[in-house]
């Protein structure tokens, strides 16, 4: 069996441990937010994001960690800019600009693409 995780740049930034094709691995999971996954990858994208990789709270302390064999690492890109109606100097994906591009590593310091900004990896992980 495989699942599609989804792990943030800032995360693998912080607390995360790199990781690479083949790699054995043990991740705490949550939800994924479908709603900003699909604006960002398209309606594809909620369907095929199984869970988030989580470092910093958000799930019950008693979840054990899912563990597997790490097949696919996919860096995510896109565009980033301020909120539509919003007054806050915060940015987020324009919708419908996500790039993927395989990769054989992860570390969290993936290199920015232009205008294109690293914001993640969606790794396939068979369990």
């Amino acid at each position: 069996m495989a699942m599609t995780i989804w792990i943030d740049s800032w995360q693998m930034q912080c607390c995360g441990e790199p990781f690479r094709l083949g790699s054995q691995v043990a991740w705490t999971l949550r939800a994924a937010d479908p709603d900003w996954l699909a604006a960002m990858l398209g309606a594809d994208a909620r369907q095929a994001v199984d869970a988030a990789e989580e470092h910093h709270g958000g799930v019950p302390g008693h979840t054990v960690p899912t563990r597997g064999t790490v097949r696919h690492i996919a860096a995510v890109h896109c565009r980033l800019a301020p909120e539509p109606g919003s007054d806050s100097p915060a940015v987020g994906p324009v919708a419908g600009t996500g790039v993927l591009t395989d990769v054989g590593s992860a570390d969290g310091w993936t290199e920015d693409r232009g205008d294109e900004h690293f914001i993640g990896y969606l790794v396939q992980l068979e369990l």
